[in-house]
């Protein structure tokens, strides 16, 4: 059953900003600094970046669609994304992590609609199910609307998993807005916890009332610009400096000159976090419990792990494999990726083997999260046309 796009209402000015500037190393040698993971295609035909603007299209068409980059993926995403304003692709002159992306993105908008919402994707999700995505989404928008409000997505945590941050929940809010027509409504949040321990996580999960951290928000342009006013202000005004050149001649040596300068910290320590700490029923933070598929995609392993659950690809012996031809001999549980040659595995299991034109990984898969500390190795010895 797929979404009625009519059902959003028109009079919500909704805007979704991508965050797509991340290098994504874990996932070398396929990923590289000019053609990083959210610009490739690792699930399905269309990149990462595609499926994500085009998962959002019932709600938002690409001519409202912002983009945050950087300058080496720029020409890339531009060329992938043709219904999308190149106006509207930032460059980041500098790496600030996600609260200077999010408050350049707020000043922005803020500028020619301070009610819009704007809802924060990054660029490399997969999401299954996406009718039932697609409400949780409008049900934001609408209580992102309703107020001085934010909203983050959680998704409903099914192991003990240490890589994710976590929302705390407290009460169900109450009005229309935040119930909408969804079988659960949106919840206070008490507090964020990031990566814990395992023994910690494994609470959370017991406990019940404890949520991934999606890295999906929605709020106004106001309320996201005048909590980076009052959280980050020293930063605010450079951002607000650089809002104010967009569109002009200045806009480029404004931005190089001021956007270095601003902190480099999350969304989520930056605003987030201190606004969850005046209470739950004072903060104005909100999560909307979802239960549509969901993952990161942030290694090997993970890519490995969605693959084999949503049977895109596998085999009976778990083995997930993108290759001209694959044969197994006592071969369990690995992920291979070379999309030229007939691959042998024989006796090996929990592997990851990726093959370019140019280079080879092999890990196990369990160290998947470490394949970014490879690239750090390759620019230590100066081979940076392999990164």
């Amino acid at each position: 059953m797929g979404y009625d796009s009519a059902s959003m209402s028109q009079e919500i000015d909704f805007r979704p900003v991508i965050l797509a500037g991340g290098s994504g190393t874990r996932f070398w040698p396929r990923s590289r600094r000019a053609h990083a993971k959210q610009v490739l295609a690792l699930d399905g035909d269309r990149s990462m970046l595609q499926q994500t603007v085009e998962r959002l299209s019932p709600l938002a068409s690409p001519d409202r669609v912002w983009v945050i980059t950087n300058e080496l993926l720029s020409a890339e995403i531009q060329s992938q994304l043709d219904g999308v304003p190149a106006a509207q692709i930032v460059e980041e002159p500098a790496a600030r992590n996600t609260a200077p992306a999010c408050g350049l993105a707020a000043f922005l908008i803020e500028r020619s609609n301070p009610q819009a919402i704007i809802g924060v994707f990054p660029s490399d999700h997969v999401i299954g199910d996406e009718p039932r995505f697609l409400k949780r989404i409008e049900q934001g928008i609408r209580l992102a609307a309703s107020g001085d409000v934010m909203v983050v997505l959680g998704i409903e945590p099914s192991r003990p998993e240490t890589g994710y941050g976590y929302i705390e929940t407290g009460d169900p809010a109450t009005g229309s807005a935040a119930t909408g027509s969804a079988s659960q409504p949106a919840l206070h949040v008490k507090r964020f916890t990031e990566k814990p321990s395992a023994h910690r996580a494994q609470h959370f999960l017991t406990a019940g009332n404890y949520y991934w951290n999606s890295g999906m928000f929605l709020w106004s342009a106001r309320t996201l610009a005048n909590a980076v006013r009052e959280h980050l202000p020293e930063t605010a005004p450079l951002l607000e400096q650089i809002a104010a050149a967009y569109g002009t001649p200045r806009f480029g040596s404004v931005f190089a000159e001021l956007y270095p300068r601003c902190e480099n910290i999350s969304v989520d320590y930056a605003i987030l976090e201190p606004r969850s700490a005046k209470g739950e029923h004072l903060s104005g933070l909100f999560c909307l419990p979802s239960e549509f598929a969901w993952n990161d995609l942030g290694s090997w392993e993970s890519l490995y792990d969605f693959q084999l659950a949503t049977r895109s690809r596998g085999d009976e012996d778990g083995n997930v494999a993108e290759t001209q031809g694959l044969v197994t001999l006592q071969a369990q549980n690995n992920y291979v990726y070379s999309p030229g040659k007939l691959v042998a595995l024989v006796g090996v299991e929990n592997l990851v083997i990726v093959e370019t034109e140019d280079a080879i990984l092999i890990a196990h898969r369990s160290q998947s999260q470490e394949v970014g500390k490879v690239v750090k190795e390759l620019s230590a010895s100066g081979r940076t046309g392999l990164i």
